[in-house]
């Protein structure tokens, strides 16, 4: 039986007597999320690109969705720092801006706030969210499946699943989802990782840079006044400073001037 948070005073759904070949399709389609979660690299592609991609694994692997979204939160600042980064379709987006920026109340905050898959049935009669759920109703989005993203010990975030029918996802949605969230927080934060590696990388590769032109230009005062790399540092920075330039930017300018000067000497 799945373990999830169902609607109070709703009674959950039964699951769908279900054929063997629709069981089949089902899991195959869960099995292929999965495998497309599993291969995903952060490389060449931002991570707003794939978590699009677990967005969509997630609508083919969750029976029941119309709509998915995943959302992702900062863990310097929590869940006031909850957005959406993806999502199938953009009444998902507008439902979700709702929930984080308008209203601070939904399925997808209790998920994170409970670490639980979160279910409801009839949004709009849902008293767990009596603001969000009567505005989301009004927008012919009657059931929500929110499942938290978890990595270790972190919430990281959720994936955030939405149908127009009620009663749209019983547990056999859930224990489909469920299965399906736990790989995807891997890959989502793993993706976070090596995005950050390569952000941080071109961070130091663009001071090693500055640091190279900034000794460059040390030099060409050096040679022009005789004075010391202390001396020619201390001239770099008040020019920055009456001109309200970055260092390496007026030292960027004096050796390009010294280039040209020398370009044209040679001619």
């Amino acid at each position: 039986m799945a373990d999830f948070d169902a609607q109070p005073g709703r009674e959950a759904p039964q699951s769908p007597q279900l054929s063997p070949a629709q069981r089949d399709a089902d899991e195959a389609e869960l099995h292929e999320g999965l495998r497309g979660v599993a291969g995903i690299v952060a490389g060449a592609r931002g991570v707003v690109d794939l978590l699009r991609d677990v967005a969509e694994f997630a609508a083919q692997a969750i029976p029941g969705a119309d709509g998915v979204g995943v959302a992702l939160i900062d863990p310097q600042h929590g869940l006031s720092s909850a957005q959406t980064w993806a999502a199938t379709m953009e009444l998902v987006h507008e439902i979700d801006t709702i929930q984080y920026d308008e209203l601070n109340e939904g399925p997808c905050i209790t998920c994170m706030q409970s670490r639980r898959p979160t279910v409801s049935g009839s949004l709009g009669s849902d008293s767990r969210w009596p603001h969000f759920g009567g505005r989301v109703a009004r927008m012919r989005m009657h059931s929500a499946l929110a499942l938290p993203l978890i990595v270790g010990d972190d919430v990281i975030g959720s994936i955030n699943a939405y149908a127009a029918q009620r009663d749209a996802f019983a547990e056999h949605a859930v224990r489909l989802g469920a299965q399906f969230a736990r790989p995807a927080a891997v890959s989502v934060y793993n993706a976070q990782l090596l995005a950050d590696a390569h952000e941080r990388t071109l961070r130091l590769q663009r001071a090693l840079n500055s640091r190279s032109v900034i000794d460059q230009a040390i030099g060409i005062i050096r040679s022009r006044s005789g004075g010391s790399a202390d001396e020619a540092f201390e001239r770099l920075t008040r020019i920055s400073q009456t001109e309200n330039v970055k260092l390496h930017s007026v030292a960027e300018r004096l050796v390009e001037e010294a280039a040209r000067r020398a370009r044209a000497w040679r001619r």
